[in-house]
């Protein structure tokens, strides 16, 4: 029976989304990417941890997951963007700014889309078989960061407040985000009726709101209640906080 190959472009991106037990093997140095307005460019580390050489492709989209190198108009420049990478080597991604206007009072968030694809196998291995060949995409955020921004961004999450809520599923929590910084929540938990009752989670954007459903059946938290969430950092690490509920 004939090979069958599957090369990359969009309709493979999908492939690859549908494929989460497939694991990139081109490492990147770091969970995200902040890109510092007054620097003017930011460079991303690249680890080849596999066993042979891959074809890297890397490109910058405004959030949509289906996005491919030649269907995205974004304010930044990849070099080198298309890149042969040897087996256990690296290489830096050098991405620059090119001035189109954002806005200067808050982050504005991107992704940065870093695309592995192996080599055709080929010898005696390969002969006569039907073989599937995935490329398989990271996907980071890139949160560009205007100079003079106001507060610390390490601190943002301690700005947050919280109110009760309610939404199609019931109980919520409505968190504001009064900082121009995004904050990323990974766990959230607020203490009612002496229950620990869990919440959804999510990215809340700079000067915008969030309500995070209760789990199902939850009852509703009252004013006074203990928050307890955890935020990621500019570093990639989860720092723990804590708030009260108001009315």
């Amino acid at each position: 029976m004939n090979k069958f190959v599957c090369a990359m472009g969009a309709g493979l991106l999908a492939l690859c989304l549908g494929a989460p037990q497939a694991q990139a093997n081109v490492l990147i140095g770091g969970t995200r990417v902040v890109f510092h307005a007054d620097e003017g460019e930011v460079t991303v580390r690249l680890t080849n941890s596999n066993d042979h050489p891959v074809l890297v492709e890397s490109w910058i989209d405004r959030g949509d997951v289906h996005s491919t190198p030649d269907s995205v108009q974004v304010p930044f420049l990849i070099t080198p963007p298309l890149f042969r990478m040897e087996a256990q080597k690296e290489q830096s991604l050098r991405i620059v700014f090119t001035k189109e206007p954002l806005p200067a009072d808050r982050e504005s968030l991107f992704w940065l889309n870093v695309l592995e694809v192996p080599p055709k196998p080929t010898g005696a291995q390969a002969e006569g078989q039907n073989l599937l060949q995935l490329a398989l995409r990271s996907r980071l955020k890139l949160f560009y960061r205007p100079a003079h921004l106001p507060g610390d961004p390490l601190k943002a999450p301690e700005a947050l407040t919280w109110k009760v809520a309610t939404d199609a599923k019931g109980a919520a929590l409505k968190v504001h985000n009064p900082t121009p910084y995004h904050v990323t929540l990974t766990e959230v938990q607020v203490d009612s009726e002496g229950k620990h009752i869990a919440a959804e989670i999510g990215m809340v954007d700079p000067m915008g709101d969030l309500t995070l459903p209760l789990h199902e059946g939850a009852p509703k938290p009252v004013a006074g209640s203990v928050v307890t969430f955890s935020a990621i950092n500019d570093y990639g690490a989860s720092d723990q906080f804590t708030a009260t509920v108001t009315p």
